[in-house]
């Protein structure tokens, strides 16, 4: 099949964007059955708010906890909301534990 570019209409900003050959064929080849809808910059723009930026905070919806180690009584942060009940370790006492 010979692609050829074509003018998509982004759904956020409205404005025009190329969809080159190559673009098609890469969709064509790993069988994504949708074209685009997004220009780069509308794209780029909804991925970033959704990963974690390199500022150092956590993304958007990820819990973080502050808790004291079982082990050691070192306080600790936890990238999820720990089970009552079950013991909390910081990252050292948690490496001792899976080193054999």
């Amino acid at each position: 099949m010979e692609f050829q570019d074509r003018q998509l209409t982004c759904v956020e900003c409205g404005g025009e964007f190329l969809w080159t050959a190559g673009e098609q064929l890469f969709y064509a080849d790993k069988h994504f059955t949708h074209e685009p809808k997004r220009c780069r910059a509308c794209k780029a723009q909804r991925a970033g708010g959704r990963a974690g930026g390199s500022s150092g905070e956590p993304a958007r919806g990820r819990v973080e906890t502050i808790a004291t180690c079982s082990v050691c009584g070192k306080e600790t942060t936890l990238p999820f909301r720990p089970t009552q009940g079950r013991p909390v370790y910081c990252r050292d006492c948690f490496r001792q534990r899976r080193t054999p």
